[in-house]
């Protein structure tokens, strides 16, 4: 099974021709299923309902709540901004999490679950985007433990692990993703553990979401970082759902155009045991 999770950068920047290149990206990729974050709707239209048909996909989308800080960013009060999930097969169930923010710092940042209707067993499926302010770790904890509660309560009885996609705004090394993992320190949800799926990466894979190298990125002066997050709950019987690789796509122009500030991040998960 192959995940996907991409920021796509709502409506910033050169964004109708940065659709046809995210477009481009994900045909070539070919997922199963896909986390997606900053996604748009305008004047009927949806960007993951696009997307969903050209690529032949079920869809789900949840809309933030509170987008006007957004809108107020491009000049445009029309335009909503949210999380989706694209998935080869039907989406069964969707319920979606506010994330918990100080007023002065609520811009509307959501969790996504959908239930995905697999013909074998239904796949419990999360994306999220958490707060990308510098100076939000101690946020970031309160919502990265909002959303293991969510999940907690979600994830069902199934026998594939649980997988959590999204943009945490947050380095690998940092309290939040620390917490959410829950191996250092205890975690958020008694018992509820995940692994971050570029763990499995060959050494010298290039990790970097937030990467220099892309010209959106290039004008921020910022080292490259990964920020862009695949975790996986512990594999279940005869290794079903184990992490076999993982590497990032959507890291180079497409015909000239780089499809979001983001690099995407790709996983294979296994459907049995490791040979």
């Amino acid at each position: 099974m192959r995940v996907v999770t991409w920021n796509l950068w709502w409506r910033f920047g050169p964004w109708e021709a940065r659709q046809k290149a995210i477009l481009t990206e994900l045909r070539e990729l070919r997922p199963d299923i896909v986390g997606l974050q900053e996604v748009w709707a305008a004047d009927g239209e949806n960007q993951a309902e696009w997307l969903a048909a050209e690529l032949g996909m079920h869809w789900a989308w949840a809309p933030s709540p509170s987008p006007e800080r957004w809108r107020r960013r491009i000049g445009d009060p029309t335009v909503d901004i949210g999380n989706a999930v694209l998935s080869r097969w039907p989406v069964v169930a969707r319920r979606t999490l506010r994330l918990p923010a100080p007023a002065d710092m609520d811009d509307g940042r959501l969790a996504l679950y959908a239930s995905l209707a697999a013909p074998a067993y239904d796949i419990p499926f999360f994306t999220t985007h958490l707060t990308s302010a510098p100076n939000g770790s101690a946020l970031r904890c309160r919502q990265v433990t909002a959303l293991a509660g969510f999940i907690a309560e979600n994830r069902g009885d199934t026998p594939l692990p649980t997988v959590v996609t999204g943009d945490f705004n947050a380095v690998p090394d940092s309290d939040e993703i620390r917490l959410f993992g829950g191996r250092r320190p205890a975690p958020a949800v008694p018992r509820q553990l995940f692994s971050d799926a570029w763990q499995h990466a060959a050494p010298d894979t290039p990790s970097a979401t937030w990467d220099p190298a892309n010209p959106y990125v290039a004008t921020g002066l910022e080292p490259g970082v990964r920020i862009d997050y695949i975790h996986v709950g512990p594999p279940g019987t005869g290794a079903l759902g184990h992490v076999r690789g993982v590497r990032r796509a959507g890291d180079g122009p497409v015909d000239g155009v780089w499809p979001s500030d983001h690099a995407a991040v790709v996983a294979e998960l296994g459907d049995g045991p490791v040979l």
